[in-house]
């Protein structure tokens, strides 16, 4: 923590701690701490940039020069020499599930396998370390495009390096894979029905390969042992001290279950929250319209509830699939289809609708995962119908990814008020398998942000990582929103890249709209919450293709240092 001291050198690359200059009487209205000497964005409204800013109890008391913030110190201000470092408002990402970023000690990790060869040897090395019978859960992975094999992993397989655990291999949604003790476990065999909107996969021979598609997921994923109270708390504390490492002082937790919730709350009541966490709640799918419409109504909490650390964002639904599972629901037929496969859904659009339209009815506000373009045409079915019952106008609804929007889809959001709170870092390192699966034609209009932006303005938009989907690095995401381009420098889109500008306030200014906090953050002005990270490089002057390198040398929530480099 930053202390009352000579100057001192800090932090390890030469920010220093000054002693007050033209220090005035203490009193209860001088800043706790100044920042001077810097190159403060504050991304106002006229994208004013500053020398200095001052902090009192958690806010932005003054922005300006270097000689009026200097004016306002006292000598109990604490005063932090930039040294013509970068500043920006606090980074928010709007769409995660963040809690991943907190349990590399308890899952196996196969982030960096490449084959399929790795990968069992990944689970066979975690496996030699626990007794028979504990389960053995994976951490978020991508075969189709991170194997050379490019496919997912077969229960024969996974039973021949683990035959004595219970394996369940998550993946990064809507696919996963578990081995034969852990299909015992849930109770599934070769004879168990497939579930409405998914299936347990087969081989030619009718048996089980271990794989699992959309809704088939929960029948195994309910039969792996919760973590303790305990650990949760540890992993979630873990994952935002991640975050912050990032310079990330805001997210929105894109699917969360009752039981995370509560975990969040108890860090927030103890005080021992680094990141601020609207929360788009998903609840278990409902047996019934009337048991949704329980849920709904529940003790008469709705969307916005809660405070600046912790708040209810929204009602998540998903429907359909995405661009890098084949799953995507879409208006063409996939390229290599021989049975006019367009993806999944699922559920029906009635349902769908009716689903909504109760959320709307109890003053929940809706986020519906949605990839395809066909599935962006349903959303939009279910949020005009919600509307003509009870107008959602200014309510924000979300269309969450929507990667294959149509621009006159982009307008038919926009006349509804609603949202798109998209992901380029889809197309970092699964680019070309959006390329393989859908066409490069398609793959050069995915997550067409520019005219996103022409389209539906700014400030309806935000961006986010999907992590651990994808990287959870802020900057690496601006960098592909600025040039377009996948690790290897293949550029896709060209026409839909944005400036840096832009691309910042899809992390700041926009994405505080997301939890209508734009009154409270997401700019540097006075007033807003002193939400802000230090960079370790200039984001407006470095080459294009240093952007992706920039970190966050400090960052500091609500006026406390959460992290320093």
């Amino acid at each position: 923590m930053i202390r009352k001291a000579n100057p001192l050198v800090i932090l390890g690359f030469g920010l220093c701690l000054a002693s007050p200059t033209h220090a005035q009487q203490a009193d209860s209205s001088s800043p706790d701490l100044v920042l001077i000497n810097g190159n403060v964005l504050t991304m106002d409204d006229r994208s004013s940039v500053v020398e200095a800013l001052a902090v009192l109890d958690g806010k932005i008391l003054a922005t300006g020069s270097n000689a009026s913030v200097k004016s306002i110190i006292s000598t109990r201000t604490r005063v932090l020499d930039l040294a013509g470092k970068t500043v920006v408002p606090g980074l928010i990402d709007t769409h995660a599930h963040f809690k991943a970023a907190g349990l590399s000690e308890y899952v196996v990790s196969m982030s960096k396998a490449k084959t399929v060869v790795e990968a069992l040897d990944a689970i066979k090395t975690f496996a030699a370390k626990k007794n028979p019978g504990e389960w053995i859960v994976g951490g978020a992975w991508h075969p189709p495009s991170q194997l050379a094999e490019k496919r997912y992993l077969t229960k024969q397989e996974i039973d021949g390096v683990a035959p004595n655990n219970p394996v369940y291999l998550r993946t990064v949604g809507h696919f996963s894979m578990a081995n034969g003790l852990a299909l015992q476990k849930a109770g599934v065999d070769k004879s168990t029905p497939n579930p409405s909107g998914g299936s347990f996969e087969k081989d030619a021979s009718g048996e089980l390969t271990g794989v699992l598609v959309e809704t088939a997921i929960d029948r195994v994923e309910k039969a792996v042992p919760p973590w303790s109270e305990e650990d949760e708390v540890r992993q979630f504390k873990i994952a935002e001290g991640v975050l912050n490492s990032f310079g990330i002082t805001s997210v929105v937790e894109g699917a969360t279950e009752a039981r995370d919730i509560r975990t969040l709350q108890k860090i927030a009541v103890s005080g021992e929250a680094t990141l601020r966490a609207g929360l788009m709640f998903r609840p278990e799918p409902p047996a019934d319209m009337a048991a949704w419409e329980t849920v709904m109504s529940g003790n008469g909490a709705s969307s916005g509830f809660g405070d600046d650390w912790l708040k209810f964002a929204g009602i998540k639904i998903f429907y359909d699939g995405g661009m890098t599972l084949k799953t995507a629901l879409t208006r063409d037929v996939y390229p290599d289809s021989h049975d006019d496969y367009r993806g999944i859904a699922q559920q029906t659009p009635e349902r769908l609708k009716q689903l909504v339209s109760i959320c709307n009815r109890y003053n929940w506000r809706v986020g519906v995962h949605v990839v395809g373009d066909l599935g962006i045409d349903h959303v939009l079915d279910a949020f005009e119908a919600a509307d003509r019952e009870k107008s959602i106008r200014d309510r924000r609804f979300i269309l969450i990814h929507a990667s294959l929007i149509r621009p006159e889809q982009m307008e038919r959001a926009h006349r509804l008020g609603a949202r798109v709170d998209f992901q380029n870092v889809f197309m970092w390192d699964k680019a070309a398998t959006v390329e393989r699966f859908l066409g490069r034609a398609t793959a050069d209009r995915a997550v067409p942000t520019k005219t996103l932006i022409e389209r539906m303005g700014i400030n309806s938009l935000g961006a986010g990582t999907d992590f651990p989907v994808n990287p959870i690095n802020p900057l690496l995401n601006m960098y592909i929103m600025v040039t377009r381009k996948d690790p290897n420098g293949n550029v896709y889109g060209a026409s839909e890249a944005i400036s840096r500008e832009q691309a910042l306030r899809l992390y700041t200014s926009a994405a505080a709209r997301y939890t209508f906090e734009e009154g409270r953050k997401g700019t540097l002005e006075p007033g807003k919450l002193a939400d802000l990270v230090v960079l370790s490089a200039d984001y407006v002057a470095v080459p294009e293709d240093q952007i992706k390198d920039i970190k966050a040398d400090v960052t500091i929530v609500g006026g406390k240092i959460v992290f320093q480099r």
